[in-house]
């Protein structure tokens, strides 16, 4: 059992780490507030290789390992987890479900694409009716001889008017249930595929998450991901991976929340003395570092047993079923410790509490998740 990170993985720890604070910090409170899209952000991740991480180096990626995207997804989420979540869908769902389960000619047209940061993608498999419930898909995928036409709406889609290349999860053969559901590949600008309201969120604000909206869109055979029948595997699947990001950046908005607030305790001043003094401050911090270092963990094993071939589904639910717990309660505990500065936007804490929620929500419920872990108990 080895603990210790490699001089590979630390180089990639320091060059996230620099990245955040140097480039994402600034204008985050602004971008926040205008829910803006950091698009300058964005492009400089591409230029750093963050949006194809684990992308082979023949299709354009880095070929880099899991415990290293998460480590770059930890440092990043401690500054901006608006900037994390456009990073982890491009990297954990639509990079690596092209990877695993695309043809050669899916992975040379689509694949350098997002790898090189080109364009970037979106998944999209919930609906105003489908969210924890994946087999409720009434996106319908009409088999016409050598296409699909495509009909419905998809919900809540991160990266939903900035991505230029979607994997859509639609209904072919509803008699078949979750048998007869594909996948399937659309470039943005395809006739009837339309962008639809933006959300005005909580958190993560400088995401763009959209509805997307699709009437009778041509999709050539080509474009389907695996044998007819294969999409709701394949979801299931790349779920499973996309946890171990969300539970990265859940671990991510944790620390930052921790590190603002150690470094708060040791300036404000109450009683004639630093507040980090008073024993009710440091047992919340000394909580605050036990929990997210167990949560570390968790996250760490997940992707490594994902880098080792081995069986993870278990381990990624246990990772993001209590990272995200561990980062609401963290960012609460941060705003408690702060006062009343925790409340206002200057002091960064209360946007992480707003960006902590979602974690516990997307990429399957904290509900979800005792499923899942469940289900894995009994295997």
């Amino acid at each position: 059992m080895n603990f210790n990170l490699s001089e590979e993985h630390l180089a990639v720890q320091e060059a996230a780490r620099d990245f955040a604070r140097n480039e994402l910090l600034p204008g985050i409170i602004e971008r926040d507030n205008e829910a803006r899209f950091p698009a300058e952000q964005v492009k400089r991740m591409a230029e750093l290789g963050f949006l194809g991480m684990m992308v082979p180096p023949e299709y354009g990626g880095g070929g880099m390992d899991t415990v290293s995207y998460v480590l770059a997804m930890e440092e990043l989420s401690k500054i901006d987890a608006s900037a994390s979540v456009i990073m982890s869908v491009n990297n954990s769902l639509v990079c690596y479900g092209l990877e695993a389960f695309g043809t050669e000619a899916q992975k040379q047209k689509y694949l350098t694409r997002l790898a090189a940061g080109e364009t970037i993608g979106a998944f999209c498999l919930s609906e105003p009716e489908a969210g924890s419930d994946a087999t409720s898909q009434a996106t319908t995928a009409e088999d016409k001889g050598d296409y699909y036409l495509v009909n419905g709406t998809k919900n809540w889609i991160t990266n939903g008017n900035s991505s230029g290349i979607c994997l859509v999860i639609a209904q072919t053969d509803r008699e078949k249930k979750h048998r007869g559901i594909n996948c399937l590949i659309i470039e943005k600008g395809t006739p009837g595929f339309v962008v639809g309201k933006k959300e005005d969120k909580m958190g993560i604000r400088a995401s763009d998450t959209h509805s997307l909206l699709f009437t009778d869109v041509k999709v050539p055979k080509e474009n389907r991901i695996g044998e007819d029948g294969f999409g709701f595997k394949f979801a299931m699947s790349t779920l499973n991976g996309g946890r171990i990001g969300i539970a990265a950046q859940a671990l991510g908005i944790a620390a930052g929340a921790y590190e603002l607030s150690l470094k708060y305790s040791q300036e404000r001043k109450a009683f004639g003395k630093q507040i980090f003094d008073h024993q009710a401050i440091q047992f919340k911090l000394a909580e605050m570092a036990t929990k997210i270092e167990a949560a570390r963990l968790l996250v760490y094993k997940a992707a490594r047993l994902k880098d080792e071939h081995k069986d993870y589904v278990r381990a990624a639910a246990m990772a993001k079923l209590f990272a995200s717990d561990v980062a609401m309660w963290a960012t609460t505990e941060a705003v408690q410790i702060h006062g009343g500065y925790g409340y206002v936007k200057e002091f960064h804490v209360e946007r992480l509490m707003r960006d902590a929620k979602i974690t516990q929500i997307y990429e399957g419920t904290s509900e979800i998740q005792k499923l899942v872990i469940a289900r894995e108990l009994i295997r």
